[in-house]
């Protein structure tokens, strides 16, 4: 008598009937996340600069939330250099992010 085997979750997988469907309820699920670029004041821009400068100078690890393409992203690291001609700020990890994009910043 043959054993009996269990087909765990592909008994479960909802069925595709209409082609594309599942593609689009992915897309509306991240275009529904998305968020707008929220405007800082002068004041925040010069807090963020100073604290920016001073995490440079004496070598501190920051954590940076930024914007990109709708949604806040977190990055961990210590800069490398800052840019000022093109406006990027290079963590030690060679990521590249634009100072405009820097919503928060601690140390």
């Amino acid at each position: 008598m043959p054993e009996y085997v269990d087909r765990g979750l592909i008994k479960w997988a909802p069925f595709d009937a209409l082609v594309g469907y599942n593609e689009l309820i992915k897309e509306l699920r991240l275009k529904l996340g998305k968020q707008e670029k929220p405007l800082l004041s002068d004041d925040q821009f010069e807090e963020l600069n100073r604290q920016l400068a001073f995490a440079y100078h004496h070598h501190l690890e920051i954590t940076i939330e930024y914007y990109q393409n709708g949604y806040f992203k977190h990055l961990f690291g210590h800069i490398k250099t800052i840019d000022p001609i093109n406006k990027k700020i290079i963590l030690t990890s060679s990521e590249k992010i634009n100072c405009d994009d820097v919503v928060h910043l601690s140390l």
